[in-house]
């Protein structure tokens, strides 16, 4: 009898877990951010996001923010500028949005170098962006996560001398 169990709940278990689709809606790949794909048209936006909040700011050049419902802002989208209405770059703002590799804005750079080979750093008046290899994404690290004598200066500043427990201060995918 106690056999009869076992079968039955082995194969409960085989069933749901086969049943049970993989939740995608916060999962960042290199060609989707969520439910939001390379190949969405912005005009598509208000049904991708039929949950949340679109808004679209024609102000500061046509950017279009997400918000949850209850106010929290997603993400933030830039449309491409030519014929084909799709987006172009992906702004995340939300921690729960985390790469197919694990990585979120509560990851640290230790933790991106890990995941991802980098290809080059770009440093910048108060940041670094950091583009890994083969990969649309790119991370930024404000210069107050490096050591004093690299914040106020403008050389160049290799992947070796960023702290791994540097913040991430923005996580974007761009597509072209």
């Amino acid at each position: 009898m106690k056999k009869i169990y076992k079968v039955i709940a082995l194969g409960l278990f085989l069933v749901l877990t086969q049943c049970a689709e993989k939740d995608i809606s916060f999962l960042i790949t290199e060609n989707a951010v969520g439910h939001l794909s390379k190949s969405t048209e912005v005009d598509d936006l208000e049904i991708v996001f039929a949950q949340d909040s679109v808004v679209m700011d024609t102000t500061k050049g046509k950017k279009i923010k997400i918000h949850e419902k209850g106010g929290k802002h997603l993400l933030t989208l830039t449309p491409k500028t030519d014929s084909t209405a799709t987006v172009e770059n992906v702004r995340v703002f939300d921690s729960r949005y985390k790469t197919d590799k694990g990585i979120s804005l509560a990851s640290t750079f230790g933790e991106i170098q890990k995941k991802y080979p980098i290809k080059k750093v770009v440093t910048t008046i108060n940041s670094i962006v950091i583009f890994p290899k083969e990969s649309n994404l790119y991370f930024t690290i404000d210069k107050t996560e490096l050591p004093s004598n690299l914040r106020y200066n403008n050389t160049n500043i290799e992947a070796v001398q960023i702290p791994d427990n540097a913040k991430i201060k923005y996580l974007m995918l761009g597509w072209e």
